[in-house]
């Protein structure tokens, strides 16, 4: 009996090293989420060629690395090679930062826009900006200024209970980067506006608000508060 009760212990600490070794073969790859409407459904605020060419390849550039950078990244853990897993942060945090942000992105937008925010996101935007108009001259001016290629961002500050704005470089992932929560995002990498809005940024940055969909980012609020 006790000699069965070791084999028992045996067969299950083997296999669970064998599931353990199979994670890299049944990791879920990411894929590019399929956009809530037409590509050219935003116009005239963001065009159609500018839609088209954001979505299916800048993002899907973004998932394509970032599942390159995971199964090396599971191969590394394998062979327990921690100079390539430390290699390999970079991609991890480009990409895998690029995905996040962008299916925000997406989802924060909407044709014709979603009207000014209500409810408790108004109050939220109220207590903490003094007004939606403040807001979005205080989230426009920190997005417009963004040197170089990055995002502007209204996020939520769980430990405090409020809103802040805030801006990343390049293509930080907000909550990694700051401990916020992403509630809307404004993209301000060149490949979101130049071909329509050329080195304007800021007739786009205000632009924005026309599609802006304060239904999502209530959502996403009412997420983060829980």
């Amino acid at each position: 009996m006790a000699m069965h009760r070791a084999l028992s212990s045996v067969t299950r600490l083997g296999a669970a090293r064998c599931a353990a070794s199979s994670w890299p073969a049944t990791r879920l790859a990411h894929t590019l989420p399929d956009l809530p409407y037409d590509y050219g459904a935003l116009e005239p605020v963001i065009s159609a060629e500018i839609m088209q060419l954001h979505h299916s390849k800048h993002h899907q550039t973004y998932v394509n690395n970032l599942n390159v950078a995971e199964e090396k990244l599971a191969e590394a853990v394998a062979k327990n090679d921690t100079s390539t897993i430390i290699s390999l942060q970079g991609a991890l945090k480009f990409n895998g930062g690029g995905h996040i942000n962008h299916s925000i992105f997406w989802q924060n937008l909407c044709p014709g826009g979603s009207g000014e925010p209500e409810g408790e996101l108004l109050a939220a935007i109220q207590r903490d900006f003094g007004s939606f108009e403040a807001l979005k001259q205080r989230l426009s001016a920190a997005t417009v200024a963004v040197q170089g290629s990055g995002w502007g961002w209204l996020g939520y500050d769980k430990e405090a209970g409020r809103l802040r704005v805030a801006t990343c470089a390049n293509q930080d992932p907000l909550q990694a980067t700051t401990g916020l929560v992403p509630l809307f995002g404004i993209d301000v990498w060149e490949h979101a506006y130049y071909l329509q809005y050329k080195n304007v940024r800021p007739d786009y940055v205000n632009a924005i608000y026309k599609v802006a969909n304060w239904k999502d980012v209530a959502d996403r609020l009412s997420a983060a508060q829980k």
